[in-house]
């Protein structure tokens, strides 16, 4: 196991890719966090490289990820926010060097994978996380109170959607149709809206998936609806599509006592692409009252039924705290490599029932 820095000396971490991931949400999401220090950035873009030193004056530059495990001794934490296809080699020379490891959602291709670099992390007695962020959107906490709370009574359906308008394709590695990239909105959206299922209504028994590729020139899934049966009796329908003309609401909960109905997206997400910071922003993850959602029965939130629900902030920042925690204090993984082993289960399950047309049965484990 690697040596633990004393408490007053700040994590060393490395961050590996500085696309969307790696500049939007880990790097600020890093420095923002007390007692985390972004140490190196990993790119042999050079553009990107510029970009890098222009947000963190004092970060060092390596153009390849095997120069950080030549620096294994140096460092704390390798965080892995590269291309899909990369995240399995680069966390497992990463566990092989000694470093700890948060990877970028999804963490591998299959579950059998996921669970490979779980046992890898176990046996070496290292740190290993996934980096399911939409764990901490604002509605998304806000719906976690709700259930808590018993404001809905038995939830019986839960509908979750990421649609967004894009009709002209934008290229790139996600819209790739090339099985090892693993693009697609299934893997990509559907990645969150099966963790925010599972841990809100546990384990899935069933699954039956609809998938399609909508726009001209694209090779990937731009369009796909997933409906889960879980343990406990409650229905999921999630939606993730690219091609929405008229976006639905991102959740429609319907419970034995109200439903509750939230529309829009966590600000989160765009704020950090504007450049703002969370670090010393009181009003960081907030959003107005017009966006609030509603809870009622009998009711149209449309026409203004239902009661108006204050939404929690959005708290992303959360999520490398917990981390710098447990690295410190041997504390559990905020998200641990076995629940997003699980999430993947129900997305290939979902692949092959969109492939097969048939429903997918699941095992328990």
């Amino acid at each position: 196991m690697t040596s633990t820095p004393p408490a007053a000396s700040p994590l060393r971490v490395a961050l590996v890719g500085y696309g969307l991931a790696g500049s939007v949400f880990h790097g600020p999401l890093v420095a923002a966090t007390e007692g985390l220090t972004l140490d190196t950035v990993v790119t042999a873009n050079a553009e990107r490289q510029a970009r890098a030193r222009g947000e963190f004056p004092d970060v060092r530059i390596a153009h390849t990820p095997e120069e950080l495990w030549d620096r294994a001794a140096e460092l704390d934490l390798v965080v892995i926010a590269s291309p899909n296809r990369t995240h399995v080699p680069l966390a497992t020379a990463a566990l092989e060097a000694g470093l700890s490891v948060v990877v970028d959602k999804p963490v591998a291709g299959t579950a059998a994978q996921a669970r490979e670099l779980a046992a890898l992390a176990e046996g070496r007695g290292l740190f290993l996380s996934v980096f399911h962020n939409r764990r901490w959107d604002n509605d998304f906490r806000t719906l976690q109170h709700l259930i808590t709370n018993g404001a809905l009574g038995e939830v019986q359906r839960f509908e979750s959607r990421f649609e967004r308008w894009r009709p002209q394709l934008k290229g790139g590695w996600r819209e790739s149709g090339a099985p090892e990239e693993i693009g697609g909105l299934l893997y990509d959206l559907g990645s969150h809206l099966v963790d925010q299922a599972l841990v809100l209504f546990g384990p899935v028994v069933r699954v039956y998936a609809e998938s399609d590729v909508r726009r001209p020139g694209a090779e990937a899934d731009d369009d796909t609806f997933i409906a889960l049966t879980h343990t406990n009796g409650v229905r999921s329908h999630l939606y993730v599509s690219a091609t929405t003309a008229q976006l639905g609401p991102r959740f429609k909960v319907l419970g034995s006592k109200a439903g509750f109905v939230k529309y829009g997206l966590d600000p989160q997400e765009a704020a950090l692409r504007e450049g703002q910071r969370p670090r010393g922003d009181m009003a960081w993850g907030m959003e107005p009252e017009s966006s609030w959602g509603r809870l009622g029965a009998g009711e149209s939130p449309l026409t203004g039924g239902g009661d108006p629900v204050p939404t929690l902030p959005g708290d992303y920042p959360a999520y490398y705290a917990a981390v710098a925690t447990a690295l410190r204090e041997g504390t559990a993984a905020p998200v641990t490599a076995a629940q997003a082993a699980a999430c993947l289960d129900v997305l290939e399950a979902a692949r092959r029932s969109a492939e097969y047309g048939t429903v997918v049965d699941l095992p328990t484990r």
